[in-house]
């Protein structure tokens, strides 16, 4: 039986989002005339507010715009690498560091679990010291090329509680006590789950939802 730590990642661990600022980061050092195409971008979120899309659509149309219809993990590799240094240098929440610390030192496993592309938040969460990191999955193609394109469920709301499940279930882990930390109320249904539900520099939602619950607050800066 081990016990586990749960983190979300963007606005949690991280100040502020990472998937759009991914796909920029790529276009400008892999092909910067892609970036002509942000107002595309911008179109495609409006289409998500206005619910016509998906927020898994959502990114994959985003992905084909800045990013291309698929890439071979060799030409992401040094994209992927630079973007997690920019991170861990001016995006990460120094309560973030503090609790992974804490949690490492209790002796829990550590896992990321976030709606991000798994092929990035990864390399995120190994600089951080996680032991794992489960996230929202792209198609790789029998070429061997990242697709734009997400392959099963993206990893947000009740499909992320399914996917930390599936990845508990796969891992032949005996579940402990879990701790859970998100800063949003889509996480839901993976707070309820948790034994230790803990909101993270909580949106107004959430800290309403945590207030009625009786939910650990906690500011992390």
């Amino acid at each position: 039986m081990r016990d586990l730590a749960i983190y979300d990642m963007d606005r949690t661990v991280t100040r502020r989002a990472t998937y759009t600022p991914f796909l920029i980061h790529c276009a400008m050092r892999r092909a910067p005339l892609r970036l002509l195409l942000l107002p595309f971008v911008v179109a495609s979120m409006l289409a998500y507010v206005l619910k016509l899309i998906d927020r898994g659509k959502l990114k994959e149309i985003n992905h084909r715009l800045l990013l291309g219809h698929n890439r071979h993990p060799s030409e992401l590799k040094p994209l992927v690498e630079s973007f997690a240094e920019k991170m861990l240098s001016s995006n990460i929440r120094p309560g973030a560091v503090q609790a992974i610390a804490h949690d490492k030192a209790e002796g829990r496993r550590v896992v990321m679990a976030t709606a991000s592309y798994r092929f990035y938040s990864r390399e995120i969460a190994e600089r951080l010291g996680f032991d794992d990191c489960i996230g929202t999955n792209s198609i790789l193609g029998l070429d061997e090329r990242v697709h734009a394109k997400i392959d099963g469920e993206n990893c947000y709301g009740p499909a992320k509680l399914r996917m930390i499940q599936a990845w508990l279930a796969s891992s032949g882990l005996e579940r402990g006590h879990v701790r859970f930390y998100s800063d949003h109320a889509s996480d839901k249904p993976a707070f309820e789950w948790a034994d230790e539900p803990v909101a993270v520099n909580p949106h107004d939602r959430l800290a309403r939802l945590a207030n009625e619950r009786g939910w650990r607050c906690e500011d992390w800066g």
